[in-house]
């Protein structure tokens, strides 16, 4: 769903320099599926830690900052998190229930607040 929703973002997933010709060559790419797994260790850990979600600041700052740095705009984490809210639609069904759907809409904001704390961050030195 993240390409239908946003086709510009295709360019931002390249490996090892590859250009994808389409949303499916991306889609079916080993790469493109270990970033989607690394990406739900992310929630994971969010979940994880969701008492204490400040202990991972440092780690999505840092994390912020690596998008950044490959021309993720933070404007396409929410993009992101509409993908993530649908899947968790249709995976569950009638049981994604409004206060379900609030709270993990919650959870996804507060992991791209800190890591748009890595962009708002003066580079270190400075």
């Amino acid at each position: 769903r993240l390409f239908d929703l946003d086709p510009d973002l295709l360019p931002l997933f390249q490996y090892n320099c590859k250009q994808f010709a389409s949303p499916q060559e991306c889609l079916s790419a080993p790469e493109f599926l270990d970033h989607i797994r690394k990406v739900m260790l992310v929630i994971d850990a969010a979940v994880n830690h969701l008492e204490n979600l400040p202990c991972l600041e440092e780690y999505l700052c840092n994390l912020g900052k690596k998008h950044q740095a490959v021309g993720v705009k933070v404007e396409s984490f929410s993009t992101v998190g509409e993908s993530l809210l649908y899947m968790l639609e249709n995976c569950l069904g009638t049981a994604f229930c409004p206060d379900m759907q609030e709270a993990w809409t919650k959870l996804y904001g507060a992991v791209v607040k800190a890591m748009q704390r890595g962009w708002d961050a003066l580079p270190e030195g400075d």
